[in-house]
């Protein structure tokens, strides 16, 4: 049983209730959101007080078609400021505004190379984009509440370090600092694991489920969990590294310098192997670097039922089957969600392989309970969930929403005219 805190309790209740907006855009009444959070009313009529209080919610009129007492309507306040949600990927940097209901309000990205890759350059380019998507929209910088920024590798998030990166020579990088100073905002750093959960948890598969786990699937491959509601992060925010864990031993070469690992059968890398060994003089394998390219000509030939395109999938989707059976078997979640690139590109075909291999590894009853499905969000999750970071972060500013007397005083007055 995880202990918590009074404050990390009431931050977690003040999440679910402004996680239903976020579920599906419309106004809610109280009675409404304790009915779908099982919270009590005056619990709800504090947590909504606050929130209209500092802005992020407001009361938009009354609805009387129930009959009784009129109730209050609410809604989100998309006007209240803007948020930044940047993804660090392996050869780019994506820059995204947006909107307190999360609603995209400019993109940049821009790519870089591997020899360009030092932090400086990785905070400039960041720094950039920022820059360039305030300028596009005429947003002022005072307007906006944080940038929350996704880095590969490991993270300690508590110091803002990017304590190792897979891709990278980086090793205890104090990068919140360096960001902060060239962005001149809050700034709140993971890495896409947690970006990936948090924005299923906001705005995807994990809105309605406790136990969750993303499997994420690019270059590098990853596992993030939602457990009881909220994203587990272990003992030093290491927790997902799923990838790096063994599937074949004594098999293949992984980045990471081990041997066997998940990532080198079912990252963008490992498919390419496949490919080679099925088919070592494939057209395909002359993509190169250009992931996307690969991606959408192994997806095209596939709908084509290319025999050599149809056995690399269903290759990957056995190593992919047995690797999540692993994750079914050990946290028995409700939902698994194929996310990023991979699953993006070769989806359904994908995903039905996934499934028959996955009841070959899976034990009986956690099989029965669990979803396996696609993610529904759009290409931009891991900005979006770095976005719902700083979305986080600001809802859990104890400067703003320590001083509560006022919002008791409203609950007060809502309880006794509502309830």
């Amino acid at each position: 049983m995880i202990n918590r805190s009074a404050q990390e309790i009431r931050c977690l209740n003040r999440f679910e209730v402004l996680r239903r907006f976020y579920a599906l855009p419309d106004t809610r009444t109280r009675q409404e959101l304790a009915a779908e959070t099982g919270l009590s009313f005056a619990t709800v009529a504090n947590l909504t007080a606050e929130l209209i209080d500092t802005g992020v919610l407001v009361e938009t009129g009354r609805d009387g078609s129930g009959g009784g007492r009129p109730r209050s309507l609410l809604a989100l306040n998309a006007d209240r400021g803007a948020l930044v949600g940047v993804d660090v990927a392996e050869t780019s940097v994506r820059t995204e505004l947006f909107d307190l209901a999360l609603g995209e309000l400019a993109v940049d990205e821009r790519p870089f190379f591997s020899a360009e890759v030092t932090p400086e350059h990785v905070v400039e380019l960041i720094g950039v984009g920022v820059d360039a998507v305030l300028r596009s929209t005429g947003i002022l910088r005072d307007r906006v509440l944080g940038a929350g920024i996704s880095v590969p590798g490991l993270v300690e998030r508590e110091r803002g370090v990017s304590t190792y990166s897979p891709y990278w020579a980086w090793q205890d990088v104090p990068l919140r600092d360096m960001l902060t100073e060239r962005l001149r905002l809050p700034v709140h750093l993971d890495n896409p694991l947690k970006a990936s959960t948090l924005a299923e948890m906001w705005f995807g598969a994990g809105r309605e489920v406790d136990d969750l786990v993303v499997a994420t699937l690019r270059s590098g491959v990853g596992a993030g969990f939602a457990l009881g509601g909220a994203l587990y992060r272990g003992s030093t925010n290491s927790a997902g590294e799923w990838g790096h864990t063994c599937l074949v031993f004594g098999g293949r070469k992984c980045r990471c310098g081990n041997l066997g690992c998940v990532e080198a059968y079912v990252g963008i890398p490992g498919i390419v192997e496949t490919l080679r060994a099925i088919s070592p003089d494939d057209s395909l394998l002359s993509a190169g670097d250009d992931e996307e390219r690969f991606l959408d000509g192994l997806a095209a030939r596939t709908a084509d039922r290319d025999p050599v395109a149809t056995e690399v999938i269903r290759q990957t989707a056995a190593y992919l089957g047995a690797a999540v059976g692993n994750l079914v078997n050990l946290f028995n979640p409700q939902v698994i969600v194929l996310a990023d690139q991979v699953a993006d590109r070769l989806g359904e075909r994908l995903l039905i392989e996934t499934r028959v291999a996955l009841a070959e590894h899976t034990l009986a009853q956690p099989l029965r309970a669990v979803t396996l499905r696609l993610s529904s969000l759009p290409y931009d999750a891991v900005s979006r969930g770095a976005a719902a970071f700083a979305l986080e972060g600001f809802l859990k500013d104890r400067d703003l929403f320590g001083s509560v007397s006022r919002a008791r005083a409203r609950a007060k007055a809502v309880t006794a005219d509502e309830e």
